[in-house]
C-alpha cells in the first residue's frame, strides 16, 4: 500500500551528454561533477526536497553505475523515506519484450506504473543537466490558480541563442498559444526550461496516445510531440516565467562558464543561502592543506586539497594536489586530480583522477593564441595521465594517456 501523493517528480537523468566529449565517456551527463563539491543532479534533487517534494522518480540509461552508486538510497537530500523518496527507473524487460527509452515522453510513459503507485493529482517533469535554484512549489500553485493542463517554465534568453530552445509564444496572462521546438529563424526569446508540470490525468492521457501513434516521424518527446497535441486540441498550457540563474551545462564552454560563475560575485547563483541548501554525498575527507608557500586568490578550494603551488580563478574539487612550481588559472579540477610539479594548468577542465605530469602545459590564455579561432577550454578526461613535458593544445579533448 503506498501513500497517496499530491506530486511525484520525474527526473530524466539518462544523457549520455555527447557534446562534453571526454568527460562524459565513463558517467552519465548528470553526474559530472559540478562546483568543487557537487554532482549536476544534485541541483534538482535539492529543489526537490526544498519545495516539499519527497518522491522522485530518476530516470537512468546511459552509463548508470555512477549515478546509481552516487544518488544511493536517498539519504543526502533527505530522500530515503519509506513512502516515496527517491527511486532509480532504468529500462527493463516486461512480458511485452525489453526496450531503451526512445525519447522523454516515452520514458516517462515507460514508467507510469511507478507514478500510478502514488496516485497523484500532479506530476512535474524535470532534466537533470541543468544549473539552476528553483522552487516548484510556487510552480505548482501558479499551475493550480491557471486551471492549467500543463505549465512549462519558462526563461528570455538572448536573441541569438533562442535557436538552442524550445521557444513559446504566451499572451499577457501567461496562456501558451503556440511553440516551436529549435526554430531556425526565432521569432521569440522565451525559452523553455525543459520543466513541466502537468495534471496527471491529462499527461497520461497524452503518453498513451502518443505512444499509439505510428507516425515514422514520431519522435516521442515532449517539446515535438506531447506539447504541440495538447495545443492542437486546445488544452489550457501556461507559461511559468523564471528570473532566476539558470544554465544548460550540456557543453564544454558552458559547463566552464557555470563553474566560473560560481567565483564571479556579480552572477545570482547563491550557494551560501541557508534557507535554501544545495545537498550532495559527502566525500569525508579531512580539511585542505595550504602549504607554506602557496598562493591562491579567487578560487574556491574543496575538502581533502593539499595545495603547495599557485592557483587563481578556478575551481578546486576534493582530493586535489597541486605540487610546489605547478601553476592552475582559470581552470576545474574534478576530483583527485594531481598536478606535478612544474606543470601549468590554464582555461582547462580535468576529469576525476587525473594526472598532470611534470612540466606539462595544459592549455592557454586567450591573449597568448595568435589566432582567436583557434582558441578555446582543454579538456582532459576522467582518470588520464598527461607525462611529463607534454603540451596540451587550447581546444584539444583528451580521452586516452599521452
Amino acid at each position: 500500500m503506498f501513500n497517496k501523493k499530491e506530486i511525484v517528480a520525474m527526473l530524466l537523468a539518462g544523457g549520455q551528454g555527447s557534446r562534453l566529449y571526454a568527460l562524459t565517456k565513463q558517467i552519465a551527463k548528470p553526474a559530472v561533477p559540478y562546483g568543487g563539491k557537487y554532482r549536476i543532479i544534485d541541483f534538482p534533487l535539492s529543489n526537490c526536497i526544498n519545495s516539499g517534494i519527497d518522491t522522485v522518480g530518476v530516470l537512468t540509461q546511459y552509463q548508470p553505475l555512477a549515478m546509481n552508486d552516487y544518488i544511493g538510497n536517498g539519504q543526502p537530500w533527505d530522500l530515503d523515506r519509506n513512502t516515496g523518496g527517491v527511486h532509480i527507473l532504468a529500462p527493463y524487460q516486461s512480458q511485452q519484450g525489453a526496450e531503451w527509452y526512445k525519447g522523454t515522453a516515452n520514458a516517462i510513459y515507460q514508467n507510469l506504473s511507478f507514478i500510478e503507485r502514488y496516485d497523484p493529482e500532479y506530476v512535474v517533469i524535470l532534466s537533470g543537466d541543468h544549473i539552476y535554484k528553483m522552487d516548484y512549489s510556487e510552480m505548482l500553485r501558479y499551475h493550480k490558480e491557471k486551471n492549467a493542463d500543463c505549465t512549462i517554465a519558462v526563461l528570455d534568453v538572448d536573441l541569438e541563442e533562442a535557436s538552442r530552445f524550445g521557444i513559446m509564444f504566451a499572451r499577457d496572462d501567461g496562456e501558451i498559444y503556440d511553440f516551436v521546438e529549435k526554430p531556425k529563424e526565432p521569432k521569440s526569446t522565451l525559452a523553455s526550461m525543459g520543466i513541466y508540470i502537468f495534471s496527471f490525468d491529462v499527461l497520461k492521457k497524452y503518453l498513451t496516445d502518443n505512444e499509439n501513434d505510428k507516425r515514422e516521424d514520431n519522435s516521442k518527446d515532449f517539446g515535438k510531440d506531447i506539447i504541440p497535441m495538447m495545443l492542437n486540441d486546445s488544452k489550457r498550457l501556461y507559461a511559468y516565467r523564471f528570473d532566476g540563474y539558470w544554465k544548460d551545462v550540456g557543453t564544454i564552454d558552458s559547463l566552464w562558464e557555470a563553474n566560473m560563475d560560481l567565483i564571479n560575485p556579480n552572477i545570482p547563483i547563491d550557494l551560501y543561502d541557508p534557507t535554501w541548501k544545495i545537498y550532495s554525498r559527502n566525500p569525508v575527507m579531512p580539511p585542505q592543506s595550504i602549504g607554506r608557500n602557496a598562493k591562491i586568490q579567487n578560487s574556491m578550494v574543496t575538502e581533502g586539497c593539499n595545495i603547495d603551488g599557485t592557483v587563481d580563478f578556478s575551481m578546486i574539487s576534493d582530493g586535489v594536489t597541486i605540487e610546489e612550481g605547478a601553476v592552475v588559472t582559470d581552470s576545474i579540477l574534478m576530483p583527485g586530480v594531481v598536478v606535478k610539479s612544474g606543470a601549468v594548468v590554464e582555461y582547462a577542465i580535468v576529469g576525476e583522477n587525473s594526472v598532470i605530469g611534470e612540466n606539462a602545459k595544459i592549455g592557454a590564455r586567450p591573449e597568448n593564441v595568435e589566432n582567436r579561432d583557434e582558441w578555446g577550454v582543454a579538456v582532459i578526461g576522467h582518470e588520464i595521465t598527461i607525462s611529463n613535458g607534454t603540451k596540451i593544445l587550447p581546444k584539444e579533448i583528451i580521452g586516452e594517456n599521452k
